[in-house]
């Protein structure tokens, strides 16, 4: 609307320019004379006045009826001015005309609105690009083998239970588990995670991913607005709404700068009356006032910011619930992980293996795996899927056998072996040589299970289960350390096992044996120490101590956005995604502080100028000078939140 309004403004502006008595003052030249030639910058300057005003004056009526007088307030009451002066010279006033100053502001204004817009929208496109990743329609396939129809149908007619196709580069149209195939599929915009993940049959499936090389039949599980990408839109949508403290703080500063606006205008047009200006002169000093003063740089200066930093949070897979809680991420310096799941898989694996007859580590984990294959304890899943992690090709086993209470026994590639605890070693009345009996009481002293690989009457290795670290998690603390935020570790776990896993990240402060009920007492405890502190676990047992924190954050959430505890959920298990967050909040408040330091000096060296502090040594602004440089101060604020953009989380 800003934009036709402008290019149809300026045309407008034009001729008002050429036949007005500024420009042909200026470049000393005579406009084409005919009959009414006169009246021509009445005419488009009135056109522009109520075409291209129209929008500013609608505002400043809603405005004034919520008692929240502002930008268009102050925009209607200069051109209102211009224009009501004009006239009245028309109708025989003394003085001289403003049609030009009236159109140029407009036009200006206009112009300004437009680039605004423009900025804000780019700033908040986070929904148009996750609204995009849906087709419009998807492939339903009925029936199988040679009675297989398939069918070109709209996402919206799609039912739970329904199989669609998923071709090769295809977004993927619902939510649901893979049925026959297997693709990479890339989730970036969704999860934020950049490498492709490869999924077969079973596993589940976003709507909005996108398909690899692979072809999917993909049962729907999930559909409209009960999508993970819905979810994620909705959350994007009301971070977005939801108001910080700077974004209050700003309102207020441009509320009462409005009232200083007006006050300032009245004085400079009884000032310049008073010291015997015309009254063309004194109309223009006030209309220049009531331009340069408008609080629009100011008001834009937190929305645009926040916008934007919701916008790259989304996009890394940080998806902001309250953007208090961004805010004041900036301060923390306290964070308490929740160990299980968050600094840890959450799932058992090998944390160590000792071997011992020559026996190399791979084939000794290989062996291991194939015995345990079929087993269902889980020790036996961490020791096929840490054989799985390294790559290993696991044999397959014959003549498997579960013995109670003690463990499995099976044949591999000829080889009879068993695999299990100490009440194996004893019911077979097997020793462990001294290495590994010196591994096992090492390993039980930070609280892992340990488990053993028997051939005959020798124990050829010693694997030590836990709940593994997670990869990422040492370089997550240690990036925090960098920050000068402390880490903190909470658990149920028992105090050995907590010990063990802070010494291997080098987290000195651990708080072992927590019952769930008692972990927000425990961060209030923090709190009145004085500290900020931040509380990161899974949003489910964690959730009291999520929300006594400063504040919460959900890891972990995956596509389960519908966390209702913590002020951030992070759809990724990745720990380093913690001092991302803390990174994004204080660029975030940098690039705010920047905005209203610009925004507030501006006003404070622009309203005196405008007013005509300058005048007797010749420096004085016009209005359409002041409408330039009020829309400039605007697009440097909307510029520089941009650049909010290049920040590296």
């Amino acid at each position: 609307m800003f934009k036709s309004k402008f290019w149809l403004s300026l045309l407008l502006t034009l001729p008002t320019l050429v036949w007005g008595h500024m420009l042909q003052r200026a470049l000393d030249y005579t406009a084409p004379t005919f009959r009414g030639a006169s009246l021509i910058p009445a005419v488009f300057g009135t056109a522009v006045f109520l075409y291209g005003g129209w929008p500013f004056l609608q505002g400043a009526i809603g405005e004034i009826k919520d008692r929240l007088p502002g930008m268009m307030t102050l925009i209607t009451l200069a051109i209102g001015v211009a224009f009501a002066f004009s006239v009245a010279v028309l109708l025989g006033f003394p003085g001289m005309p403003l049609w030009e100053e009236l159109a140029t502001l407009v036009t200006i204004m206009l112009l300004g609105h437009w680039l605004e817009m423009r900025s804000i929208s780019q700033a908040q496109g986070a929904l148009g690009e996750l609204a995009k990743l849906l087709p419009a329609t998807a492939v339903r396939v009925r029936g199988e083998g040679a009675s297989e129809q398939i069918e070109d149908v709209p996402v919206a007619e799609l039912r739970d239970g329904d199989v669609v196709l998923v071709r090769p580069g295809a977004n993927i149209p619902a939510d649901g588990r893979v049925q026959r195939g297997s693709s990479a599929v890339n989730e970036a915009l969704l999860t934020g995670e950049s490498s492709p993940v490869t999924k077969h049959e079973g596993d589940a499936v976003i709507a909005g991913a996108v398909n690899g090389a692979g072809s999917l039949r993909v049962q729907v599980t999930g559909t409209g607005d009960r999508t993970a990408l819905a979810g994620i839109m909705r959350l994007v949508a009301q971070a977005q709404s939801s108001r910080s403290r700077a974004q209050m703080l700003a309102d207020r500063a441009a509320f009462w700068l409005t009232w200083v606006a007006l006050g300032a205008g009245a004085v400079t047009l009884i000032a310049w009356l008073a010291a015997g200006a015309s009254a063309a002169t004194a109309v223009e000093r006030l209309v220049t006032v009531l331009v340069i003063a408008c609080p629009h740089a100011l008001g834009l200066a937190v929305p645009l910011v926040l916008a934007i930093s919701t916008t790259l949070g989304a996009q890394s897979g940080l998806l902001v619930r309250d953007r208090r809680g961004l805010e004041d991420a900036r301060n923390l310096t306290t964070v308490v992980f929740d160990k299980t799941g968050t600094l840890t898989l959450g799932e058992h694996r090998v944390v160590g293996m000792k071997t011992d007859h020559g026996l190399a580590d791979d084939e000794a984990l290989r062996l291991a795996a194939a015995v345990e294959r079929d087993a269902e304890h889980p020790v036996a899943r961490a020791i096929v899927k840490s054989a799985e992690a390294r790559g290993l090709v696991v044999p397959a086993a014959t003549g498997f056998e579960a013995v109670p209470g003690q463990g499995v026994r099976a044949v591999v590639e000829g080889r009879a072996l068993a695999e299990g605890g100490p009440n194996l070693l004893a019911s077979l009345g097997v020793t462990p040589g001294p290495a590994l009996r010196a591994f096992a009481d090492e390993a039980a002293a930070r609280g892992q299970g340990v488990v053993y690989l028997i051939e005959g009457g020798q124990t050829l290795a010693a694997f030590a289960v836990a709940d593994a670290v997670r990869p990422e998690s040492a370089e997550a603390i240690a990036r925090l350390r960098e920050m000068g935020v402390e880490v903190v570790m909470m658990t149920g776990d028992a105090q050995a096992v907590a010990e063990a896993v802070a010494h291997e990240l080098g987290i000195t402060t651990v708080l072992a044996q927590v019952l769930p009920e008692q972990k927000a007492a425990h961060i209030k405890a923090l709190q009145q120490q004085g500290k900020r502190v931040a509380m990161i676990g899974d949003g489910v047992n964690d959730a009291p101590a999520l929300v006594t924190a400063d504040v919460g954050i959900a890891i972990g959430a995956g596509t389960d956005v519908a966390v209702e505890a913590g002020d951030v959920v992070l759809v990724r298990s990745d720990p380093r995604d913690i001092p991302r967050i803390i990174s994004l909040s204080r660029a975030t408040y940098r690039k705010m502080v920047q905005n209203l330091w610009w925004a507030a000096g501006y006003n404070i060296v622009a309203i005196p100028l405008a007013a005509g502090v300058l005048a007797p040594w010749d420096i004085v602004l016009t209005p359409a000078m002041g409408a330039v440089l009020m829309s400039a101060s605007t697009i440097i604020v909307a510029l520089n939140a941009q650049l909010l953009r290049r920040v590296q989380l």
